[in-house]
């Protein structure tokens, strides 16, 4: 409990935050200094009428109130937002495929808190936009680095946030609707991967900077089923993956607290 506070005292700071900026002076002098010379790498793609968002999904849409000075001599700005659950950076919360699942605001902190590793496939995602993660390549990292450790929060770089806010390189269409779900290609965690996760490792979380968790050409978004079916969640549309390191790093990923929501808006920083 003690860690899980030390982490929230950095996530009230975080959002005030610069990205890239050096953490310092997190609590008093007298107190202990989580991470002191820990830099922040914001994860977190920028909302605007740019941001990506799922084919069928509403958009996000930014309105000015009010913007300027007043008659009483003070400047004021205020505007109103709307948009859809899932879009840009933000989280899957697991009622969104698992019935009687976790809203997006039961999810415990302790899952959306902690020690990260980092999963490399733009090489080959990068050649192929169908690309499935695979087994072999959660494998493959244990062989170099020792077994994924208990509780950790999985990222995985294809490399694809290179090309966002990039509608046709990013999700393969930049059509609306309905039909455009066909026309979808980008990488994503294979069925059978995830399914291995599951039944052999104890993750918290995974993210990837990708639309979805499941490759765009998903019909039975089987991964999802299965991570969310666990109370996983899952982390999408994350950027800045290439600056983080293979392990050794923490993440915070704090998503807008909406009460029955099966995701929402995300705040995602990691802390090296």
């Amino acid at each position: 409990m003690k860690n899980i506070l030390l982490f929230i005292t950095i996530a009230l700071l975080v959002l005030g935050c610069q990205n890239n900026s050096t953490v310092k002076n997190i609590v008093s002098e007298e107190g202990p200094k989580p991470f002191p010379n820990g830099k922040i790498i914001d994860l977190t793609h920028t909302f605007s009428r740019e941001s990506i968002y799922w084919v069928t999904a509403k958009e996000f849409e930014l309105d000015t109130v009010a913007y300027g000075d007043t008659d009483n001599g003070f400047f004021y700005s205020a505007n109103n937002f709307t948009t859809a659950e899932h879009g840009g950076t933000h989280i899957d919360a697991p009622i969104h495929f698992a019935k009687n699942a976790q809203t997006v605001d039961e999810i415990p902190l302790e899952n959306l808190i902690g020690s990260a590793i980092k999963i490399v496939v733009s090489e080959k995602a990068l050649k192929n936009p169908d690309y499935l993660i695979s087994v072999e390549d959660f494998t493959d990292w244990e062989n170099t680095n020792g077994k994924i450790p208990d509780g950790s929060i999985v990222l995985l770089e294809t490399g694809y946030s290179t090309f966002y806010p990039d509608k046709i390189k990013y999700l393969g269409t930049d059509e609306r609707g309905p039909d455009a779900v066909a026309k979808l290609h980008f990488p994503g965690l294979s069925p059978e991967a995830a399914k291995w996760l599951v039944n052999n490792r104890n993750i918290h979380a995974i993210g990837l900077d990708t639309p979805s968790i499941d490759f765009g050409q998903s019909k039975l978004f089987e991964s999802h089923v299965t991570l969310l079916s666990k109370n996983i969640p899952a982390f999408e549309n994350v950027t800045n993956l290439d600056k983080l390191p293979i392990k050794g790093f923490s993440v915070i990923a704090l998503p807008m607290k909406i009460k029955g929501g099966s995701g929402g808006p995300l705040r995602i920083v990691a802390i090296l």
